[in-house]
């Protein structure tokens, strides 16, 4: 073919295209997504760069120079006024904080923390009352508002050094004149002036000063001022601009968040595998319907490497159009979510306008189609002139050749082996030798082998995967059987649609579990460290023994206990003693969360006692075996092994006694701490029971309560959140896995207009034939469904074991369902979407229509 011809060739194939453009945006919708998707996560990562800036950056956007002391003397109030005083100096504000115990039993810490709360470089804004401006006056953020029930008006009384070094902790009364909020909270946080705070904590000084420099002002000549003023003054400190110091802030914040965007970078991996996969299926059956045109140029003198060169090039300006589109949308959405946000009372920072990124996006979606263009154009340009023209089907070959099928049943093999291998390598319960990395890695290797051999294998399973699937659809009636004949007939297509739902359904079902069984081995962690909501932990001579039985009378608490916790000698554990408990563990209802390696925690009694796995393993015993404790009067205490844990004993004791036996240790007679729940739900329940707590231990020394709850709140808290990421990205690529039934099944329709009329012609009506459809494309979905859930949940299951999470294997069989339920009834409705066309063709003019 000469130059001219190619050229021509090329013009037939993009008037073609922009003919079509409603199957070109079929054809590239699911790169559209993933570009838009890419490109959303992009700005997203910006957003939460700067919004995180903005949240925990100590220097406000106003701030012009950061002065920070070196060593020595800190910056007095009549250096920070010096400063103030020099030209071109609009405002300057001292730095500091101090951290200071709540008077009374509660173990909380007050963050104390300089600011002006007023001007351009306060970080503090009013939200009721007014804010501190003499000696003795702070401000509490809204969470110490809220944990503390205090209002303006309210007194507080932290503890703080004494002058002298040898002396207690001096009580200081304060009072609070309002409550503000701010975006830098980190906890419970009183504001005050840096006088204030430093007067409170004994410092003669602030370590840093922070300058904004008056309009119109050189910020390099304003340094030398500020630095020539502190060196005169004799504080040693280095002044440096505010962008900077807030640059370094940023890199420090988002930095906690690195790992996160890895994860987000792998799933956005995923979703554009998922994406390229739909494109060559949307590819297969657009080139499919065009066999009469290719083999018309064939006949005409194209050869196929210029047919496959061409409709890459096709596929090239789709992945550049669809492309571009996905990156305005999101570049868009980047600009409205703040402000939707804004509207909700949420604040987040609007995203630059990273053209970089953009124009990658753009160019990756080019080359994800050429990618996925590829297969189908080399299998279009293979049928030959004749047989294309012949025949009266527009399907391709389904035939899958031996190579395809050997290396399938390669990776099948290698995969499986590898599963078996990480099998045999699992840890017992309570081993603390084992390490994670490599059978992790493994198993990971296996499911993405696994899931190549179904790319590879997947046309041969679908006929007998829908034997299974189809026999209750084939009780429909003939519109049933067609729907199943309908997906079997074309098994490469139906393959591919299958796997990208089975690969979402799969990460996704397996995400459900790890996270059921995540939280699953969060609550037995916090039954061995926080079991209970409140502890209470008294001197060492002891707690008064009516303090317990006073508890227990309280209405605001619920399973009061007091216990023991001293260190005995175990023999054959070392020269060093072990912590031993004498708390009952199924007297609280974390104790439902303990697991036992061997025996069972209601054996536990006189003479019987209960190993965490560390000191079992140490002295290799299981239940039924004996162990030796060094008892009072240099005698030794026998004792039967009643159970070894899985993991360490409640409080992070070692054992767990009897009252009677650690009595014969020698241990004191009376309780040293008391563990206790509130009897109310929510914050206000426990408020409450921490004021009847705090008046019914009033008087009595040396006692501290600790609300251990708060670290429950914590964990459900941080799951909840990574759940949520976890489940909104991966929905994405059920997102794309629906856009790709949708887009097919509308192909298809078009596809088969005259399989249609001659149905509606033999008598199927319009509702029959919708239904045909609708049934077609939801099958896509239970086959994806079944496959991802046969795949997703045996490797969640191998994951939890190979990472030894020392807790049971959770299956959240509703959430499941509800996956599986919802993703065939989103692809049947996506079907039906596409029936329109189908039924309002006339089937005369239909079977008469012999383009």
């Amino acid at each position: 073919m000469t130059p001219r011809s190619r050229v021509v060739l090329a013009r037939v194939f993009l008037a073609g295209v922009l003919r079509h453009p409603a199957r070109l945006m079929m054809t590239g919708l699911s790169v559209l997504v993933a570009a838009f998707v890419v490109m959303g996560a992009v700005l997203a990562q910006e957003v939460t760069r700067r919004t995180t800036l903005e949240q925990f950056s100590d220097t406000p956007s106003a701030t012009s120079l950061v002065a920070v002391v070196r060593q020595g003397p800190g910056i007095t109030e009549a250096v920070t006024d010096a400063v103030r005083r020099l030209p071109g100096v609009a405002e300057a504000t001292a730095r500091t904080s101090a951290q200071a115990p709540l008077d009374g039993i509660s173990d909380r810490l007050v963050e104390l923390r300089a600011d002006p709360g007023q001007g351009e470089l306060a970080r503090t804004r009013v939200v009721s009352g007014s804010y501190p401006r003499a000696a003795g006056e702070v401000a509490v953020n809204e969470d110490a508002s809220r944990h503390w029930n205090v209002r303006a008006g309210d007194r507080l009384r932290l503890l703080f050094p004494s002058e002298d070094p040898s002396a207690e902790d001096r009580p200081v009364a304060v009072t609070v004149t309002g409550v503000v909020t701010t975006r830098s909270d980190r906890m419970e946080t009183a504001y005050a002036s840096a006088s204030v705070v430093n007067g409170l904590s004994h410092r003669t000084g602030s370590p840093r000063l922070d300058v904004r420099a008056a309009p119109g002002t050189s910020a390099q000549v304003l340094s030398g001022r500020i630095a020539e003023t502190l060196e005169r003054r004799g504080v040693d400190a280095r002044v440096t601009a505010g962008a900077e110091v807030r640059d370094a802030e940023a890199r420090s914040a988002v930095g906690q968040y690195a790992d996160f965007f890895r994860i987000v970078s792998m799933f956005l991996a995923v979703a554009v595998v998922a994406a390229a996969l739909v494109a060559t299926s949307t590819f297969r059956v657009v080139f499919a319907q065009r066999l009469a045109e290719l083999a018309m140029l064939r006949v005409i003198g194209a050869r196929r490497r210029q047919l496959v060169r061409a409709l890459a090039v096709e596929g090239a300006v789709t992945g550049l159009l669809c492309g571009s589109t996905g990156v305005v949308l999101a570049l868009g959405a980047g600009r409205a979510v703040p402000a939707v946000a804004g509207a909700a009372g949420q604040h987040l920072a609007a995203p630059g306008l990273p053209l970089g990124a953009a124009a990658a996006v753009v160019v990756g979606a080019a080359v994800v189609t050429v990618c996925a263009v590829l297969a189908p154009a080399f299998a279009a340009a293979k049928v030959s002139p004749l047989a294309a023209l012949r025949t009266a089907s527009t399907a391709a070959a389904e035939g899958l050749g031996p190579g395809r099928r050997a290396g399938g049943a390669a990776l099948a093999v290698v995969g499986a082996a590898a599963g078996v291998l990480v099998l045999t390598r699992l840890p017992e319960p309570g081993d603390v030798t084992y390490e994670s990395s490599e059978n992790l890695a493994l198993t990971a290797l296996s499911g993405m082998l696994v899931f190549g051999a179904l790319l590879a294998l997947g046309p041969l399973l679908v006929r007998p995967a829908l034997a299974v699937a189809g026999r209750a659809l084939r009780r429909l009636g003939p519109v049933g059987k067609l729907a199943v004949t309908g997906v079997g007939g074309t098994p490469h297509r139906a393959a591919a649609l299958s796997l990208v739902v089975a690969l979402g359904v799969s990460l996704v079902s397996a995400t459900l579990v790890g996270i059921a069984s995540m939280r699953s081995h969060e609550a037995t962690r916090l039954a061995v460290q926080a079991p209970a909501d409140f502890s209470l932990h008294g001197p060492e001579t002891g707690l008064a023994p009516d303090l317990v039985t006073r508890l227990r009378g309280l209405p605001q608490l619920t399973d009061v206990h007091g216990y023991r916790q001293t260190e005995v000698r175990v023999e054959g554990a070392g020269a060093g003693g072990v912590s031993a408990l004498d708390l009952d563990p199924t007297a609280l209802p974390s104790a439902t969360r303990l697991d036992t390696a061997s025996g069972e925690l209601d054996d536990l009694g006189p003479g019987r006692v209960v190993l965490e796995a560390g000191l079992a393993a140490e002295l290799g015993v299981r239940a039924g075996d004996d162990i030796r404790l060094e008892a009072a009067r240099s005698r030794s205490l026998r004792l039967s092994v009643a159970a070894t844990l899985t993991g360490a004993g409640p409080l992070t004791s070692d054992l767990l006694l009897a009252p009677a036996d650690l009595d014969r240790t020698g241990a004191p007679r009376p309780a040293t701490a008391i563990l206790a729940n509130a009897a109310g739900r929510g914050q206000d329940g426990r408020s409450a029971a921490v004021a009847a707590i705090t008046e019914a231990a009033e008087g009595r020394s040396g006692i501290r309560l600790g609300v251990l709850a708060d670290d429950r709140d914590r964990s459900a808290e941080d799951i909840a959140w990574l759940a949520t990421t976890a489940l909104g990205l991966l929905g994405l690529t059920l997102l794309i896995a629906v856009i790709g039934v949708s887009t097919t099944t509308a192909l298809t329709v078009r596809e088969r207009t005259r399989e249609s009329a001659l149905l509606r012609a033999l008598g199927l009506g319009r509702p029959g034939l919708r239904t045909m459809i609708g049934i077609e494309a939801g099958l896509y979905g239970v086959l994806g469904g079944i496959v991802g859930l046969a795949i997703g949940v045996p490797y969640a299951w191998l994951t939890a074991r190979a990472l030894n999470l020392g807790a049971v294997f959770e299956l959240p069989l509703a959430p499941l369902a509800a996956v599986l339920g919802s993703l065939v009834a989103l692809t049947t409705i996506s079907g039906l979407l596409s029936t329109r066309r189908a039924t309002q063709v006339s089937p005369v003019a239909a079977l008469g229509d012999t383009a």
